[in-house]
This record gives structure tokens, sequence and C-alpha cells, in this order.
């Protein structure tokens, strides 16, 4: 019985600054989606501590004029 080795060269090329860019992409796309969060959080919280969306311009326009 006569064995054969067979070498293979296989060769794969990876675009290293496509995935860079992808990865940065991803990563400001999901810290924007924090900030935007919280924001939202943050002003439905402050409608709901003074009143509704009406107090809450007037509050903050009060807090602005130093009133």
């Amino acid at each position: 019985m006569t064995t054969t080795a067979t070498k293979t060269h296989v060769q794969s090329n990876v675009n290293t600054q496509a995935e860079i860019s992808r990865g940065a992409v991803v990563s400001l796309a999901t810290a924007g989606a924090l900030i935007g969060t919280w924001a939202f959080a943050s002003l439905a919280t402050a409608m709901v501590m003074t009143g509704g969306p009406i107090s809450l311009v007037r509050a903050w326009a009060g807090a602005v004029m130093g009133l």
C-alpha cells in the first residue's frame, strides 16, 4: 500500500480597514442609542416631576432666567 501526502496552500485575504470601520460604526451607534435612551428617560422623568410638559417649560424658563 502506497500513501501520498498532498499539501495544499490556502490564502485568505481579510480587509482589516473594512473591519475596523465596521467596528467603529457599531461602537458609535451603540453610544448614540445609549445617549438617546438616557435623554428620553431624563425628559420623561422631568415631565413627571413637574406635572406635565407645560409645567416643565415654565420650570425650565424660570431656572434659566433666574426667576
